[in-house]
């Protein structure tokens, strides 16, 4: 019945009794809450606890618990954070950088779908907001899951964390049964600052910019530590849905602000590229007060059937693009020029400056790319900056291109020492003392010394562990340097037998600096889980010079399996058909496919690989589901001119439905579609009695008419 009384009318005893009971109650929920997802009091019931609470506090300071709820958010959460799949992957965004990006934009979405340059098409123009982005799941308008994007397949688990955001709405009307709203965290500038300030007068460590400051905050263990942290939240995309928001981008935006959710204001549609840029011009002209960061502004297809059709790149959506702001310049002193080793070999020059800020972050380092660029010539061999070079103790400008990496642009020569003497590039390795050879054609020199290099060898295995790749916890770049060093691994086989070798002796680990029982017994888990991995991951993991991850995951899904892929890799030569069938997959040229041949024909290479493999369970490649596919299985060509569907979109659908798309007619070929002006294709197909439809029998095979 003390429920019932007013905090002022409450006795102290009473007062006391009730603020125990308050305590009981509100830890129970946050535990079922946070912890169990099974509340046991609505939102309403939960407040007015909360408010009472607080309220007899107030009345009664002295008698203010040590483990008062109104010191407390959410329930503790474990050591690390728990990973989450996506339903739907959160892809990066593509970037334009100038007026013409955003013309060729429109002319590829316009191009892709068959329209003509004058056929009505619409987007929506919003800023690019500079945080931290996040998957906010509901289930019957109940939040359930907040992810990070993580590596866009899999994020952290930061529900406990994400539920501290007054911007994140606990509950939702009239909202889908299933509901996946995805934006960005981030930090106000005054916030910001006030957070510096406070971590300053504390001793503890400042953040550089906003954006880091609320990455940081996001992922704090504590969630009481996130609470404390100002962060807020911009809805503007979505991910799994029951049910659509809406038939346009616009509309489903306007949707996810009924429901409750912070949406950027500036968000407008645009009719043309050239209303897209007049929309991005008064942005920008806004940047500096709008009291958040920004970076750029991002165009998105407005219609989502469009966007349907359009579909996705390996990493990246056909319909949205960044237009990203010029990059912020500032000028400071070249102190030094030092140069590093890549796992590559690559011999890049580094840039160590006089610290100074440029848009909001302090720089110390800028990359120089190569020998060439340091002498004022591009790769065509044409002068830039005026054909000024580089030389140490130049005064230079700095820019931070896209916003991210920083890059120097210019020189001032009035300010040039009269010794200043012009930079030369190293003849030998100066990790291992090879040569480093500059090939023709090639504008990076590199070491030659191969696997007795120890810069290759370490950064090679840093690509290995890397998140894109084989991710495991608890061996990052630092654990890698040290087990390097201490020659307890060499090579990325050399992981799996840590146990065999290490493990029996568990204390020649633990007893190790950083280390102890429980870590050390944790890393040979870590390690055991990613011996089962899938084939993307694997192909990605070996460094292989110019494979990236959306490379790897298009030889993926080619090849299936890693005993095809191996075989195909051992077996290439310019010419032979495993040459020609590599060269097919949309994506890989001739650069790509000799460095892939050329790995996996070196012996000492090949070894190694072969190494690895036998301690690992690599898992095929998922497939589209293709049940009832007639095409499933089989290798399409396309020719001529198609009528009804572009090239592009024929090709994607075709993929989607299970097939291989091949650039030419072989022996291997299942099924020629010609449409108008089928030349040799055609004549080699009839030849080899290959099937033959028109573009008309193809739609009515796949059940598109």
């Amino acid at each position: 019945m003390t429920a019932e009384i007013e905090p002022d009318a409450l006795s102290a005893d009473e007062a006391k009794q009730e603020l125990a009971r308050l305590a009981d109650l509100l830890r129970s929920a946050n535990l079922a809450y946070h912890t169990e997802d099974a509340p046991e009091l609505s939102d309403a019931e939960y407040d007015a606890l909360k408010r009472r609470n607080a309220a007899i506090e107030a009345a009664f300071p002295d008698l203010k618990r040590d483990d008062s709820p109104s010191e407390q958010v959410g329930a503790p959460v474990a050591d690390g954070f728990s990973k989450v799949t996506h339903a739907v992957a959160m892809l990066s965004l593509a970037n334009a950088f100038d007026d013409d990006d955003v013309t060729e934009f429109d002319e590829r979405i316009r191009k892709y779908l068959g329209l003509a340059g004058d056929a009505p098409l619409a987007y929506t123009a919003e800023p690019k907001i500079d945080g931290l982005s996040l998957s906010l799941r509901y289930e019957q308008g109940q939040l359930v899951q907040a992810a990070t994007r993580g590596d866009g397949s899999v994020g952290e688990n930061v529900t406990a964390n994400a539920r501290t955001i007054d911007d994140v709405p606990q509950s939702l009307r009239d909202a889908p049964d299933l509901l996946e709203v995805r934006g960005e965290v981030y930090m106000s500038h005054a916030d910001f600052e006030a957070l510096n300030a406070r971590q300053a007068e504390a001793g503890q460590k400042t953040f550089a910019n906003p954006r880091n400051a609320a990455a940081g905050s996001l992922r704090q263990l504590d969630a009481d530590i996130t609470r404390s942290r100002p962060l807020r939240f911009f809805a503007y995309a979505w991910g799994a849905l029951s049910a659509p928001l809406a038939d346009t981008q616009k509309g489903a935006i306007d949707r996810l602000a009924q429901l409750g959710f912070q949406t950027n204001p500036l968000t407008q549609l645009c009719e043309s590229p050239a209303e897209m840029i007049t929309h991005y011009r008064q942005i920008e002209a806004q940047r500096a007060t709008l009291g958040y960061d920004i970076d750029g502004v991002v165009y998105k297809v407005d219609n989502l059937g469009l966007q349907g059709r359009l579909g996705f790149r390996s990493t990246t959506p056909r319909w949205a693009v960044a237009h990203k702001f010029p990059a912020e310049l500032a000028w400071t002193r070249l102190e030094a020029i030092d140069i590093q080793v890549g796992r590559t070999g690559a011999l890049s020059p580094v840039a160590r400056l006089t610290p100074v800020t440029v848009g909001g972050v302090v720089v110390s380092n800028a990359t120089l790319h190569n020998e060439d660029y340091i002498a004022g010539r591009d790769n065509k061999g044409e002068t830039i900056r005026d054909g000024k070079d580089i030389r140490v103790g130049d005064w230079v400008q700095v820019y931070r291109a896209g916003d991210v990496i920083p890059k120097v642009a210019d020189v001032d020569l009035s300010k040039r020492a009269k010794d200043a003497a012009p930079f030369e590039m190293p003849a030998r390795c100066p990790e291992c003392g090879s040569a480093a050879i500059r090939e023709p054609g090639d504008a990076i020199r590199r070491c030659t010394g191969g696997l007795i290099c120890p810069a290759q060898a370490v950064e090679k295995l840093k690509h290995f562990v890397s998140r894109a790749a084989f991710d495991i916890e608890g061996l990052g770049a630092k654990q890698v340097e040290q087990f390097y060093t201490d020659g307890w691994i060499a090579e990325p086989a050399d992981i799996f037998t840590l146990r065999d070798r290490y493990g029996s002796g568990l204390q020649q680990l633990k007893n190790r600096e950083g280390w102890g029982e429980k870590s050390a017994t944790n890393l040979f888990d870590a390690i055991d889980d990613k011996r089962r991995i899938g084939l993307a991951r694997v192909i990605f993991a070996l460094g292989i010079r110019h494979v990236g991850e959306a490379a790897a995951n298009l030889l993926a899904l080619h090849y299936g399996a890693w005993p095809a892929f191996s075989d195909a890799m051992r077996d290439a030569e310019e010419g032979n058909a495993a040459w020609d069938d590599l060269l097919s997959i949309d994506g890989v040229g001739a650069v790509m496919a000799r460095s892939l041949a050329t790995t996996f024909q070196q012996d000492a290479e090949r070894a190694s690989i072969d190494r690895l493999i036998a301690h690992l369970d690599i898992e095929e490649a998922a497939r589209p589901d293709t049940d009832g596919s007639p095409v499933a299985g089989k290798t399409v060509v396309f020719t001529g001119t198609l009528e009804k569907m572009t090239r592009a979109e024929a090709k994607a659908r075709a993929e989607a439905l299970g097939a291989k798309v091949s650039g030419s007619v072989s022996a291997k070929t299942d099924l020629l579609v010609a449409g108008p002006g089928a030349g040799s294709k055609a004549t080699k197909a009839a030849s080899l009695g290959i099937e033959t439809l028109d573009e008309d029998g193809w739609l009515e095979l796949i059940g598109a008419l």
